[in-house]
């Protein structure tokens, strides 16, 4: 055998074993095999056509799984997507690849409303997210600093449930029309605010405070439209939908009043010398971060500027729409309200006020908060992650760089796990599903998302929708206007909000004395 022979038939082994061993660890049907592609992409935009609309997000997705299957790609942009809705794959994506798509994207939103990627939420997986994942978990939302700021959601909860009680004894019927929804949003925002910057709104708080709640809400509709240039990079200079234009907008407008109540704070810490008490999230940052956390790549006061904006954000507006979902779901139901209310009376009874502590033995009522959340979970569509390396999901080559979306919404609709997945039925958490909890782990249902991103506030929120349903629910008889059935249809925006406000009727149920009680 000549040289030219033996170099040829050393090639040829050596392309043989790499081949052997490459199929052997990922399977000869998954080497180059990418999850199947929606028709219809179009030169430049890929699908972005496809995925604009009048309707949520995660319906338009859930539309396409239904026609594509639990997994497929997109084209956005310059950018090659994956998006998913079977509970397997999302497993093995929050398990297996967690690491691989525990990064974001680089986006408008976390430049322009998330101060330049300070903002956790939407922050780069590294040293500077881990770090601030850490404060927040264990010096701000841990189970003993919460305890601390507790007192802020009960003084809140008193107050409302007051106001409420005082609008029906202005009639003789003791019955009052109510925006329940309205109640809701104000009482969930203030009670943000008391535990985070100590602060409360009313009809006779400043313009200049009051106006952000607007922008939060601004800011969680911005979060939730498609920016072209976020796809298409070049067309950044268009803004084409001025949604770029109206982030900066609304940046400046929250960074000028989360700075003055920063400052307030520090002038406040000043005064006190060596008395420092953390009275709120604020105070307590100001002790952790340092005037050196330039060492973490932003200042202190940016830090805390874009941490707090996050936690006013997730903290305030989810709760807020799974509270108003619940309630609107329970009025569409009257057998579930009843069923509520008579385990209110029998576990708690008419003579004192349902406690925090009680919730533990209130079975129904834990059932139709997760089913509320399942069909309705605050984040219907995942942040998106990006894959780090190339990685396999299921059957499927996914390539370093891919934008993983996982379709929560749709995820919590699969009939495979979930009958009648459209019909609102607490009952299915006490019986097949009943040992489907909310805390990660069971992958079929994720509301608060899993993994190393998942959400780090799922007990302050999960145990405060228990509470303050159940105050609502023990206190008041509940009717809709003329016997009408509530509007379901669902907004745009991260989370679902529901388009039209819940008009009711409210009797109170328990005696005078109670609502004037400081509970």
């Amino acid at each position: 055998m000549d040289l030219s022979q033996f170099l040829l038939a050393f090639s040829l082994f050596s392309l043989f074993l790499i081949a052997y061993f490459h199929f052997k660890r990922y399977g000869a049907n998954t080497v180059h095999c990418k999850a199947p592609q929606l028709p219809g992409a179009l030169p430049f935009i890929g699908h972005l056509h496809l995925l604009r609309g009048q309707y949520p997000l995660a319906r338009i997705l859930g539309n396409k799984a239904d026609k594509f299957g639990p997994i497929f790609s997109l084209r956005l942009g310059h950018h090659y997507g994956v998006v998913i809705s079977r509970w397997e794959m999302v497993k093995e994506c929050f398990t297996t690849n967690d690491r691989i798509f525990a990064t974001r994207p680089t986006m408008s939103f976390s430049k322009y409303l998330g101060y330049d990627s300070a903002a956790f939420a939407s922050s780069p997986y590294g040293p500077y997210w881990r770090d601030i994942r850490k404060l927040v978990n264990l010096e701000l939302l841990a189970s003993h600093q919460l305890q601390k700021f507790k007192h802020h959601q009960y003084s809140e909860l008193n107050i409302c449930i007051r106001e409420l009680y005082l609008l029906c004894s202005e009639n003789a019927s003791l019955a009052s029309n109510v925006t329940i929804s309205k109640w809701i949003d104000d009482f969930t925002f203030n009670t943000t605010l008391r535990m985070v910057v100590g602060k409360r709104f009313d009809s006779n708080s400043s313009p200049e405070d009051l106006q952000i709640k607007e922008a939060i809400k601004r800011t969680l509709y911005l979060g939730g439209v498609f920016v072209v240039s976020d796809f298409v990079t070049s067309l950044e200079w268009l803004d084409i939908g001025g949604f770029l234009k109206s982030m900066m907008h609304t940046s400046k407008e929250v960074d000028t009043i989360l700075k003055k109540w920063l400052e307030e704070h520090v002038q406040k810490r000043s005064n006190c010398n060596a008395d420092v008490i953390d009275t709120d999230f604020m105070d307590a940052m100001l002790s952790i971060v340092g005037l050196d956390a330039k060492t973490m790549g932003y200042d202190r006061d940016t830090i805390i500027k874009a941490t707090i904006q996050v936690i006013i954000m997730t903290g305030s507006e989810s709760v807020s729409e799974t509270l108003t979902w619940a309630v609107s779901l329970l009025l569409n139901n009257p057998s579930s309200l009843n069923l509520a209310k008579d385990e209110l009376d029998r576990n708690v009874g008419t003579h004192r006020w349902v406690e925090e502590s009680d919730t533990k033995n209130l079975t129904y009522l834990q059932a139709i908060v997760k089913e509320t959340l399942r069909l309705y979970p605050p984040a219907p569509i995942s942040g998106p992650r990006e894959a780090t390396e190339d990685c396999h999901i299921g059957d499927y080559h996914v390539p370093k760089g891919t934008r993983l979306v996982v379709n929560t919404w749709k995820l919590h609709r699969d009939p495979r796990i979930w009958s009648e997945p459209d019909e609102f039925r607490p009952e299915r958490f006490l019986e097949e599903n009943k040992n489907v909890n909310h805390k990660g782990q069971n992958f079929e249902y994720i509301p608060f998302s899993s993994g190393r991103r998942m959400c780090p506030a799922v007990t302050y929120g999960f145990d405060m929708v228990h509470f303050v349903l159940a105050r609502l629910l023990q206190g008041f008889n509940y009717a809709t206007l003329d016997g009408e059935a509530v509007d379901m249809e669902e907004g745009l925006g991260i989370a679902l909000p529901k388009v039209k406000p819940v008009e009711v009727i409210i009797t109170p149920r328990l005696p005078s004395e109670l609502y004037h009680q400081n509970v």
